[in-house]
C-alpha cells in the first residue's frame, strides 16, 4: 500500500491550535463589523484580493505598468464619480512602486545585463535631460508656486523619465508590446461606446453635475453636446480617438490573423468615431498627419501615391464641398479648414502676440505650472494663468521659455527621426514593422494636434506615446523575437 506523504490540508483541524486560531479570527472579525459597521465588512472583504495582487506586483513588477496604463484610460473620469480625490496621483504612487518591486526582484537575484543593455540609448538620454530641464526650472525667479510646478511637472516631464526606463528593463517582451496594444484597443472601445451613450442617450447623473458645473461652457455649443467618453474633455477625446484610429488603421493592413485584424478594424471604426462626435477640430490633423507619415515608412510609390490621393480627396471633401453641412460633426469639422473664419482661433493669435511681448525678456518662461489649469488653481494672481495657452507648445513656451520649446521640440523630432530610421532600416518582419509604424505616426499625429490643444502631455495620451517611444527604440530586440517566434511555430508546424 502506498504510503502518504503529504497530508491534505483538512488534516490541519485535528491541530488544537488551529481551531483556537480560527475561533480567535471568527470572534476578532465578528466585533471588528459590529463596532464599524457595514464599511468596515467592505474593507475586510476587500483585503485578501489587494494583498494577493501586491504580492503578485512584487513577484512581477511588469504589473505596475499595466496598473500606471489602466489608470491613465480611468482616473480622470472617475473623478467625476469619486469627487475631491486625486486620482491622477494614483499614476505617481504606482510608478514609484514599481520601482521599489523592481528593487526588491533583484535585490537577491542576479540582474541579467543582457535585460539593462537596450537602456544605453538616446531615449533614455533624452528622457534625463528633459526631466532634468524642468528640475532647473523650479529655481526660475519668475514662478509664483512650487506646488504647481510639482503637479504639472508630471505629466511634462516627471512620467517620461520614470516610465521609458521601466519598459526597456521590465516590460520589453512581444507579449508585453501584444498586451499593451490590446489595453489600449479595450479602453478606446469603452470609451467610444461611452461617448454613443453621452449623445444619444444624454449624460448620466455624475456627467450632468459636471456640466452644470462649468462643463457645458466647451461642451454644449450652440445646444449641440461634444462628447468625451472617459477622458477629461472633448479636446483630449478627440485626439485620443483619433490617435487609436490611426493603429487601428495600420494594424488592420500589418497583421496576419483574422481575429486580430477584425479587432483593430473595430478599433479604427469606433476610434474615427469617437473623433466625430467629440467636435474637436485640431483631432482631425491626426490622422492627416499619421497616415501621410505612414505612406513615406512604406517606401513604395504606388503606395505613396494612391495614398496620397486618397488623403487629398478627403481634403477636398472638407475644403471644396459642402456635403453633409447639415450633419453637427461633419460641420464643425469642416471649420478646421477654413482658420480665417475660426473665430477662436483668431483669439488664440491675439493670445500668443501677447505672451511673445510679456516673455521677450524672460528665455526660461514664467514657471513651470504659471499657466492654463494649473495657474488659475495655485498662482491665479499671474499674467500666465490670465491668458489661454490652449496649444501644448504654448503652454510650454509660456512655462519654461523659448529655450524650453526648442529643447522640447528637439527631442520630440529626434525621437520620431530616429524612430523612423529604425523602422524602415531595422526592421524585417512586416507585422512588427506595422506596428511601429502605428506607434511613430500616431505620435506625429498627436504632435501636429498638440499645436492647436494642450493633448500631448494628458492623460492616457502623455503616457501612451512614452511607452509607444520606447518600444519604438526596443525595435531591433523585439525584431530578433518575432523572427524567432514565428520560425518556432513553422518548425512546429512541420
Amino acid at each position: 500500500m502506498r504510503l502518504l506523504t503529504n497530508k491534505p490540508g483538512s488534516y490541519k483541524l485535528n491541530d488544537p491550535f488551529v481551531i483556537a486560531l480560527l475561533i480567535f479570527s471568527a470572534i476578532l472579525l465578528g466585533y471588528i463589523i459590529a463596532t464599524g459597521g457595514l464599511q468596515s465588512a467592505l474593507i475586510l472583504l476587500c483585503l485578501p484580493p489587494i494583498l494577493i495582487y501586491f504580492n503578485r506586483y512584487f513577484i512581477f513588477p511588469r504589473i505596475g505598468i499595466i496598473t500606471v496604463v489602466v489608470l491613465a484610460f480611468i482616473a480622470i473620469g472617475l473623478t467625476r464619480y469619486i469627487r475631491n480625490v486625486p486620482l491622477g496621483l494614483g499614476i505617481d504612487f504606482f510608478l514609484v512602486i514599481t520601482y521599489i518591486a523592481v528593487f526588491f526582484k533583484y535585490f537577491n537575484e542576479k540582474l541579467d545585463l543582457d535585460s539593462i543593455k537596450p537602456m544605453k540609448n538616446n531615449l533614455v538620454l533624452l528622457s534625463l535631460i528633459w526631466f532634468l530641464y524642468s528640475i532647473g526650472e523650479l529655481a526660475n525667479p519668475q514662478a509664483l508656486s512650487r506646488t504647481a510646478w510639482f503637479y504639472a511637472m508630471r505629466g511634462m516631464s516627471l512620467y517620461m523619465f520614470l516610465l521609458i526606463p521601466l519598459v526597456f528593463l521590465i516590460f520589453n517582451k512581444v507579449k508585453d508590446l501584444k498586451f499593451f496594444l490590446y489595453i489600449w484597443g479595450v479602453f478606446s472601445i469603452i470609451s467610444s461606446l461611452k461617448a454613443f451613450q453621452q449623445m444619444n442617450f444624454g449624460p448620466d447623473s455624475a456627467e450632468q453635475f459636471w456640466l452644470d458645473n462649468g462643463g457645458a461652457v466647451t461642451h454644449l455649443i450652440l445646444g449641440e453636446l461634444r462628447a468625451w467618453g472617459i477622458y477629461s474633455d472633448a479636446g483630449q477625446f478627440g485626439a485620443a480617438q483619433a490617435h487609436v484610429g490611426v493603429l487601428g488603421t495600420i494594424l488592420f493592413f500589418h497583421l496576419k490573423n483574422p481575429k486580430e485584424k477584425i479587432f483593430f478594424l473595430i478599433v479604427a471604426l469606433m476610434g474615427y468615431y469617437g473623433m466625430m462626435v467629440s467636435g474637436t477640430r485640431g483631432s482631425i490633423i491626426v490622422p492627416g498627419v499619421g497616415l501621410a507619415l505612414y505612406l513615406i515608412h512604406r517606401k513604395n510609390f504606388f503606395v505613396i501615391f494612391s495614398g496620397g490621393f486618397i488623403l487629398f480627396m478627403f481634403y477636398a471633401f472638407f475644403r471644396f464641398t459642402t456635403i453633409g453641412e447639415s450633419n453637427q460633426y461633419i460641420r464643425r469639422m469642416r471649420t478646421a479648414f477654413f482658420p480665417q473664419d475660426n473665430a477662436s482661433l483668431q483669439v488664440r493669435i491675439q493670445n500668443r502676440a501677447l505672451l511673445s511681448v510679456y516673455l521677450a525678456d524672460k528665455p526660461f518662461g514664467g514657471g513651470i505650472g504659471s499657466a492654463g489649469d494649473w495657474g488659475k488653481r495655485f498662482s491665479p494672481q499671474g499674467f500666465l494663468s490670465q491668458i489661454a495657452t490652449d496649444s501644448w507648445y504654448v503652454q510650454i513656451w509660456a512655462e519654461q521659455g523659448i529655450v524650453g520649446l526648442i529643447l522640447h521640440l528637439a527631442i520630440t523630432f529626434f525621437i520620431v527621426l530616429k524612430g523612423c530610421y529604425i523602422l524602415m532600416f531595422k526592421i524585417r518582419d512586416p507585422e512588427l514593422f506595422g506596428i511601429l509604424s502605428a506607434f511613430i505616426c500616431g505620435i506625429a499625429g498627436i504632435m501636429g494636434a498638440s499645436y492647436g490643444n494642450g493633448v500631448y502631455g494628458q492623460l492616457p495620451t502623455g503616457i501612451i506615446i512614452y511607452i509607444s517611444m520606447a518600444f519604438v527604440f526596443l525595435g531591433p530586440k523585439l525584431d530578433e523575437e518575432f523572427i524567432r517566434i514565428k520560425a518556432e511555430k513553422n518548425k512546429n508546424a512541420i
